[in-house]
């Protein structure tokens, strides 16, 4: 008996855990939104930006123009946090649905190679780019607001 109701103990909190860590989710042919966030070693954002304006935009530059993504957004806070809660920069990504945002683009090594002949160099900048990230995270964002009344 005290083995049931441990068991029944533990599927209900488990289901309770479950439901409120669950984000609501969008129908397959919607946009899905993903925010991506970038922590920068002191003294190396504008490395950082500068790096990921040549290496990274153009290839998500990419993605708008094919229909895989609908628009990127880059924003920067406009004042300080505290360090633990601390972003340098938020890349806003509107994919044109789940399944796109949550699956490998199959042109991309294609892209990369024609958006940089200087493989190595890209390589190489890439690497450095990197290297001064102290972190980063990705999280998907639902949009919740009700609708007119």
């Amino acid at each position: 008996m005290k083995q049931l109701l441990t068991a029944l103990s533990l599927a209900v909190c488990a289901r309770a855990l479950v439901a409120q860590g669950a984000p609501p989710q969008v129908a397959p042919d919607q946009p899905y939104v993903m925010e991506y966030y970038y922590k920068v070693q002191w003294g190396h954002q504008q490395e950082f930006l500068q790096l990921f304006l040549k290496n990274h935009y153009p290839l998500l530059k990419r993605s708008v123009e094919s229909g895989r993504m609908v628009s990127v957004k880059i924003e920067t806070p406009a004042n300080h946090m505290t360090e633990d809660a601390r972003w340098d920069y938020r890349v806003t990504i509107r994919f044109k649905n789940s399944t796109l945002a949550t699956t490998a683009n199959p042109q991309e090594e294609s892209w990369i190679s024609q958006l940089w002949p200087d493989q190595a160099g890209y390589k190489r900048e890439e690497q450095r780019r990197f290297e001064i990230l102290l972190a980063h995270w990705d999280l998907p964002v639902t949009d919740i607001t009700p609708a007119r009344q």
